[in-house]
């Protein structure tokens, strides 16, 4: 799972043959099936290669995501726990056999994984609160001992469950789906509501054990749903992918203009090239995709973080692709691919204010 990823420039210098794009070209492109996102780089790329007097770079296809784990590497067994509903049937007084009824009839056994959860989670309750009555002491010795045994079980089991309900929910695993595409512009304005389902699915987990909290199945299939809308997880992966890949394209256009005699390096048009519209879209929009994309990796490591000590498959993952520090990980990869090109643009004008100057 780890990203073996060439850095974007030695990537290029290994890549073979040049193609030569014309400006309609790159206009053709951007309207056969791309998104804004890649018209807007594209457009920023040919403004750049106009002005440096250069040839527009060949865009080549960023990587795709990696595949999120197989169901039997991101999940933990957990062990079915059989009773006689004889013997649940001594525990009447907790409650428990229309509970345990429901869940082992037709519906019970194909709810899904949240479902699940919500029927564990409401079993552990009934259990430990009835534990902690005078109901015990009315029990045989062996369905007293029965119930203790039941709790203890359950109490262990539940974090998994909770995991379990997340990373084997239909919902969640096609949120990262690599049949997914880049982000429209306007698209980035959904992380902030759309990452209120990670904060409930969060604060299920981490007040799973809290009598004075109470799930709300409607609530946490609506979050689920949300979810489900679209992969937005993989599509803001593969946005911070393309934005990486394009902007070393157009970096490769700077060290071509440095790499020239300092005649040559400073064509007229140059110390307008930040102030240019296709600049000032591109700055507005690397700045809202850093912002979406923190806010929604920020989100998904304080939903992780809350839960259980995660399968080595999802650990790897998670620290190949949704790492926030880790500098092969999309969001940091992305932010040193905008810091050296922004690096080269300051070189390039500081040499051209230098001629300038002699």
């Amino acid at each position: 799972m780890t990203r073996s990823r060439l850095p974007a420039i030695e990537r290029r210098r290994r890549r073979p043959g040049r193609c030569l794009l014309l400006a309609v070209a790159v206009t053709l492109l951007a309207g056969c099936g791309e998104g804004d996102s890649e018209a807007l780089l594209g457009d920023y790329q040919q403004h750049l290669a106009d002005t440096l007097d250069l040839e527009a770079p060949t865009r080549a296809s960023p990587d795709n995501i990696g595949a999120f784990p197989e169901r039997d590497q991101r999940l933990f067994e957990v062990a079915e726990t059989r009773e006689g509903m004889l013997d649940i049937y001594a525990l009447r007084d907790c409650h428990l056999p229309s509970l345990v009824a429901g869940r082992n009839n037709q519906l019970g056994r194909v709810a899904p994984p949240s479902q699940r959860w919500l029927y564990e989670l409401e079993l552990w309750r009934r259990l430990s609160e009835c534990w902690n009555t005078e109901v015990p002491a009315t029990l045989s010795d062996a369905s007293r001992e029965r119930l203790s045994r039941l709790t203890d079980i359950k109490t262990e089991q539940l974090p998994r469950v909770s995991w379990n309900a997340l990373f084997a929910s239909e919902e969640w695993v096609k949120n990262f789906s690599r049949a997914s595409s880049p982000l429209a512009p306007e698209a980035l304005d959904e992380t902030r509501p759309r990452s209120a389902a990670l904060a409930y699915l969060r604060e299920a987990t981490l007040r799973q054990f809290d009598p004075d909290w109470a799930a709300d199945s409607a609530t946490l299939e609506s979050h689920f749903k949300t979810l489900q809308e679209r992969p937005f997880s993989a599509e803001l992966l593969r946005t911070l992918l393309l934005a990486e890949q394009r902007l070393g394209e157009a970096s490769t256009l700077i060290e071509q203009a440095l790499a020239r005699p300092d005649g040559q390096a400073c064509p007229a048009g140059l110390e307008g090239l930040t102030r240019s519209p296709e600049a000032a879209r591109l700055t507005e929009w690397l700045a809202a995709l850093e912002r979406s994309a923190r806010h929604w990796l920020e989100a998904i490591d304080a939903l992780l973080d809350a839960q259980v000590a995660p399968p080595p498959a999802v650990a790897e993952y998670r620290r190949a692709w949704l790492s926030l520090s880790h500098p092969e990980a999309p969001l940091p990869a992305f932010m040193e691919a905008r810091d050296h090109h922004q690096a080269l643009l300051s070189r390039l004008a500081r040499r051209c204010q230098s001629i300038a100057g002699t």
